[in-house]
């Protein structure tokens, strides 16, 4: 409970762009309100790859798929630490003293140099079923995955307030996870509303497919429509531990993780905790994901260009109210 508060004041006197700045890392380019560095988390990154959202207070690394807040960019910068390290790092480097047994009488004695920054508060305003963005339609073409985009995704109306309470207003693609949070995708941004976690489908209870991201399932279902799996996607792989938990009493379990460093110590990790396990990325041998593949099948084939087309577009979306 002690370091829970201590994370809670930590997100709520820093901000993600200020700790980037203390530890050198400065934005290359600004687009949309996302502010865009060379990955600090990679060392081959030669275009600015790494997207922080200023008003949600959330990052992107395009290059390895990983997001999520400022305790979840601790963790993937300072993989050798643990948690209560990791909040005393941040607050080292921030300069602010947070007195983790008595966070109450703390906030009174110190005073961080850092402007303290509220949380964004958001509200979603609508809810509707595919078809009615075409935006977000041609996003999920581009992916190769429209056809099997079935009810679990929504597209998804929502606003962010800041702390001036000015409001601005966004759309996604959705679905939720096990607690009930949206997990948000468009072409530009990758995000949650409510607490992260993983997402479950349920099927078969005897045989389990673990992905790391719902367009990777989404891409093995357009090749597998009649696969009948329970899926775990773990949305981000800071929900590791709680994936290889949720996989203990599966008998079959096929792992298709990515194939950059972070998804290989992943798959790594759950082998290591459930040997049994097997390892089925090399069906995507040669690519980072499966949804790589899926585009790169469908580009030489032709049919992307086709999904992907004003014609193909119009085609599908016949009757929606786009």
């Amino acid at each position: 409970m002690e370091n829970f508060i201590g994370a809670s004041q930590l997100k709520d006197q820093v901000s993600l762009v200020s700790l980037l700045s203390r530890l050198g890392h400065e934005p290359l380019r600004k687009s949309g309100g996302e502010l865009f560095y060379l990955s600090m988390l990679r060392s081959n990154d030669t275009e600015p790859s790494f997207c922080v959202n200023e008003t949600l207070g959330v990052w992107y690394d395009h290059g390895n798929g990983q997001g999520g807040d400022l305790i979840d960019f601790a963790r993937a910068y300072w993989k050798e630490l643990d948690f209560p390290q990791l909040l005393q790092k941040i607050s080292e480097v921030c300069n602010i003293t947070i007195d983790y047994q008595h966070p109450q009488q703390s906030e009174r004695k110190s005073r961080p140099r850092l402007k303290a920054i509220k949380l964004p508060n958001y509200k979603i305003e609508e809810i509707k079923p595919l078809g009615n963005n075409q935006v977000l339609t041609n996003y999920l073409m581009s992916r190769g995955v429209w056809g099997v985009a079935n009810d679990q995704l929504k597209e998804i109306y929502y606003y962010v307030e800041d702390e001036k309470q000015l409001r601005k207003h966004y759309f996604a693609i959705g679905w939720l996870n096990q607690f009930k949070g949206w997990e948000l995708r468009n072409k530009y941004f990758k995000g949650c509303l409510g607490k992260k976690t993983l997402t479950i489908i349920l099927g078969d209870p005897l045989k389990l497919a673990v992905f790391e991201g719902y367009m990777n399932y989404l891409s093995w279902k357009r090749y597998h429509q009649e696969a009948a799996h329970t899926v775990i996607c773990l949305n981000s792989l800071v929900n590791l531990p709680q994936a290889i938990s949720a996989s203990g009493t599966y008998p079959e379990i096929s792992l298709y993780l990515d194939h950059d460093q972070a998804g290989r110590e992943a798959t790594a990790a759950f082998l290591n905790r459930l040997p049994y396990a097997t390892d089925a990325s090399s069906i995507y041998e040669g690519f980072n994901d499966y949804n790589d593949k899926l585009k790169c099948d469908l580009k030489s084939t032709g049919k992307l260009r086709h999904e992907t087309s004003p014609a193909a577009s119009t085609g599908m979306h016949k009757g929606s109210n786009s």
